[in-house]
């Protein structure tokens, strides 16, 4: 073969492996997805299911999702919220009302397609029914060290200098990596059809409902004519949580409305020492295990770690040996853990909180003002419950008792 073709050979080869593969188009996939693309490299995100489809998901948007959007994203909401009713397993309830908007709310199919077209916009290509049965770093389908080997349940491979899981607590890129998680909550939801007078009452408010069992709570978040109910709760006990949605549905006086859908699943977070990349393979939003662990919220969690991943994965894919690598996945897990990490450290800390003391808390956010003030900072995004804990020499004390009880 002539230097010239030898070249041409090696053009073509070096075309056929992508810089960075996202598995996973949910918002974490999608933003590592337009990370990486608006950085100029080849992606490639792969997605199972067809676009778009449900998932179980409260739908709330607060100040640090819409803060980690890509710019000039026109989020579809379906309502604005206001005001929060809080009450105690149905009893207790009170009102919060803000004029200013507390935070959104969408419907996850819109949401994440807009997110999947952001990333498409900037250059990644969408492969959807790709369904990914392993990764592999080794071996014979691995043409060098420089290169990871995708294997799709129907036998082909992809090529990528650098992974990126974004294919959900339960998928096959976590595992590979070795996430580790200590905490699983199951979530049941229903999606319910109401009548306009019903939607009316509900408009630009929602309930947060403080369940029978530690660390459950329930929600009604509107949308349009139609309510999204859900509780969660520890795994363990799926009839009680069955039993709560139940009830919780039938104390609100929606139990004569048929369900358009009902749906379950279960949030999963990492623990403290899980790994979030092996090789050039990372990890982020619930493939991660990263969410925050009271509240169970991932959105944020979700966008703001897969702009990370995808930003670290154009590091890794410029890597030319195995220690390059390494470094540039250390940066990303330190800067995941210097932000989201805090944040999951006092969400469990809440968490346990809130497990012992649930009237303590209700009656501080509906009784205090300051307290309230501090639930519309996080929603908002001026603040995170992180920050509020290291300005708060109270909070700090408060933290401090319960974590030695």
């Amino acid at each position: 073969m002539s230097s010239e073709n030898a070249d041409a050979g090696h053009e073509h080869e070096e075309l056929s492996v992508w810089d960075v593969v996202v598995v996973g188009a949910g918002p974490a996939g999608a933003s590592a997805a337009y990370a990486a693309a608006v950085a100029g490299r080849r992606v490639l995100l792969l997605e199972k299911a067809e676009l778009p489809r449900y998932k179980t998901c409260g739908g709330g948007i607060i100040g640090y999702s819409r803060d980690s959007l890509p710019p000039g994203f026109e989020l579809p909401l379906q309502d604005r919220i206001h005001a929060v009713t809080f009450s105690l397993n149905g009893r207790l309830a009170r009102t919060r009302r803000s004029r200013r908007m507390l935070f959104g709310l969408i419907n996850r199919p819109e949401f994440d397609a807009g997110l999947v077209e952001e990333a498409q916009k900037a250059g990644a290509e969408l492969r959807t029914g790709a369904t990914v049965s392993r990764v592999e770093q080794h071996g014979a389908a691995v043409p060098d060290r420089r290169t990871v080997a995708v294997v799709l349940s129907g036998g082909e491979t992809v090529l990528a200098r650098a992974v990126v899981g974004a294919d959900g607590s339960a998928g096959r890129i976590g595992a590979h990596v070795g996430v580790k998680l200590d905490q699983v909550d199951l979530g049941l939801e229903a999606e319910i059809p109401v009548p306009q007078t019903v939607a009316e009452d509900w408009a630009g408010r929602v309930l947060i409902d403080w369940g029978p069992m530690p660390g459950s709570y329930g929600w009604v978040f509107p949308k349009g004519d139609t309510l999204t109910v859900g509780v969660i709760s520890a795994r363990g006990d799926g009839g009680g949580t069955k039993r709560y949605l139940e009830d919780f549905v039938a104390r609100l006086g929606l139990a004569g409305f048929e369900p358009k859908i009902s749906s379950g699943h279960l949030t999963r977070c990492r623990s403290d020492d899980s790994p979030l990349s092996r090789g050039r393979v990372l990890v982020c939003g619930d493939a991660a295990g990263l969410l925050e662990p009271w509240t169970r919220e991932g959105i944020s969690f979700a966008l703001r770690s897969g702009r990370l991943a995808g930003e670290w994965a154009v590091r890794v894919a410029e890597s030319h040996d195995a220690v390059d690598a390494r470094r540039q996945a250390l940066n990303y897990a330190f800067a995941i853990k210097a932000g989201l990490g805090v944040e999951m450290s006092v969400g469990r800390r809440m968490l346990k909180l809130f497990e012992r003391r649930p009237g303590v808390l209700h009656a501080v956010l509906t009784g205090f003002r300051p307290a309230w003030n501090a639930f519309a900072g996080i929603t908002r995004g001026t603040t995170s419950l992180a920050e509020l804990v290291r300005s708060h020499p109270l909070a700090q004390r408060a933290l401090s008792v319960m974590d030695r009880k």
